[in-house]
């Protein structure tokens, strides 16, 4: 499994879901797929995208943090 970050390629809107996708081994489409039938259900789905998306770094700002290390 990878860190959980934004990437910078393959994004829809905010990247959230190609994130969890990388991270979880699955593709970006299923991850959407599964994000779009979530919102069927009651519950902050849209919320929980919301905040994924401020608190989750981009990709590029990960990169700049691991080379100061």
């Amino acid at each position: 499994m990878t860190a959980l970050a934004r990437p910078t390629n393959g994004r829809m809107i905010g990247g959230v879901c190609a994130a969890l996708a990388r991270r979880f081994g699955t593709s970006a489409t299923t991850m959407r797929v599964i994000f779009v039938l979530s919102c069927l259900l009651p519950g902050p789905q849209f919320l929980l995208y919301i905040a994924m998306w401020i608190l989750l770094p981009s990709e590029k700002h990960e990169a700049k943090a691991n080379a100061a290390w």
